[in-house]
């Protein structure tokens, strides 16, 4: 891996435990995870590199359950983002291989992300600690309105890095730099 994905995966991550540690909870205790839509972009931007993918869900997992709002949250929060992050990888492979726009890719590998995310959390946390309410009413007011939070964010989130990549490879050009 080069120093430049290195550091940007690492920002990224920050930028979503630093999100995650801030955002309050929604009455229950329950979070909208912002971590999921760093962990999909630098999922997506690492395509190439599974362990690179998996490292970074593990990381993801460790920091969303450390910051959590849910009680005893980090064991399905570790479960969560290690699934989930098998299960967008091979999504963002299948999707490279249609011919469906950037934008809708990104929409749709958000969507799914997220709603594979908040059932598998939901699920383990189920198995693993009990839940502080039923799982379809936890399913109805948290997950739903994640899935689109997530999606639109994650979509915004992602247009900036393809504006910023564009600049970045004009000044690289521009100034010739290596």
């Amino acid at each position: 891996m080069k120093t430049k994905q290195l550091v940007t995966n690492s920002l990224l991550l920050a930028i979503g435990f630093l999100l995650h540690y801030i955002t309050p909870t929604l009455g229950l205790p329950m979070q909208i995870d912002f971590s999921l839509i760093t962990l999909i972009l630098v999922i997506t931007l690492n395509k190439s590199s599974f362990s690179t993918c998996l490292a970074s869900g593990v990381a993801t997992g460790i920091f969303s359950g450390l910051t959590t709002k849910f009680p005893a949250g980090l064991a399905p929060n570790i479960v969560d983002k290690i699934l989930t992050t098998v299960a967008v990888y091979f999504l963002v492979k299948l999707l490279d291989k249609t011919v469906l726009s950037s934008k809708i890719k990104v929409v749709i590998t958000n969507a799914v992300g997220t709603l594979v995310s908040g059932m598998v959390f939901l699920f383990s946390a189920l198995l693993l600690t009990g839940l502080p309410a039923p799982f379809s009413l936890l399913f109805t007011t948290v997950v739903i309105p994640a899935i689109v939070v997530n999606t639109v964010i994650g979509f915004l989130v992602n247009t900036i890095c393809i504006k910023y990549r564009r600049w970045e490879k004009w000044m690289i050009k521009k100034w010739k730099m290596p």
